[in-house]
């Protein structure tokens, strides 16, 4: 397994200490470097070439959403994953636009927190449970006025939000794989986009989730 190197950009230093305490031990991950002013963050990432930043969102000077623009200028290879307060969802699509690859709370666990790197390393994306479910909380009525969405495809979009399989989904709905794939096909085609993160950012631009209390 090759090294992941990850750099960390947060404007308090315990933060930047409890997610260097969290990846210690980890044999294939390397922090490169870190830093609590973003714009020294910019020169550095562009100098260490990481292949993962973990930035907070709310910073002085610039904030994550500027911060991920900037890194994606750089390199768009390098993947983003914010860290979020729970009062700051607001700022997820923001975020999205931006270009994040991933979106977890700042009280993240070990577990939580690696599983986000992984998946992110490996191309995909990953959403905290917590924030998946606040973006995704609206009412069926209001959807489908919006893209014509049946109740039972909204039920398989809270599920592809979950990262439920295509076999986990049909389990969870008693109904068969095969259905699962067609209702994934007319979600995307319906919402003319093309995977997960693309559905999301549907969802938010639209307003199509519920404003966030």
């Amino acid at each position: 397994m090759s090294i992941l190197k990850i750099y960390i950009v947060d404007d308090h230093q315990m933060l930047i200490d409890g997610l260097k305490a969290l990846l210690s031990g980890e044999s294939h991950i390397s922090i490169v470097g870190e830093s609590k002013l973003p714009k020294v963050a910019v020169k550095e990432i562009a100098e260490y070439r990481p292949d993962i930043v973990l930035t907070d969102i709310n910073m002085p000077e610039m904030d994550g959403i500027e911060l991920t623009k900037e890194v994606k200028t750089l390199n768009a290879d390098i993947k983003v994953i914010a860290l979020s307060m729970f009062g700051e969802r607001e700022t997820i699509s923001d975020m999205l636009k931006a270009g994040v690859s991933g979106y977890i709370l700042k009280n993240t666990g070990k577990a939580e927190l690696l599983n986000a790197i992984t998946k992110v390393a490996n191309g995909g994306t990953f959403f905290s449970d917590e924030v998946s479910a606040e973006m995704l909380k609206t009412s069926a009525s209001t959807i489908t006025k919006e893209i014509s969405l049946s109740l039972r495809e909204i039920e398989v979009i809270e599920l592809i939000a979950k990262e439920y399989t295509n076999a986990k989904i049909a389990e969870t709905l008693f109904i068969s794989e095969r259905t699962v794939e067609t209702h994934r096909k007319n979600i995307f085609r319906k919402t003319d986009t093309k995977g997960v993160i693309g559905l999301l950012k549907y969802c938010v631009d639209k307003r199509i989730i519920k404003p966030l209390k």
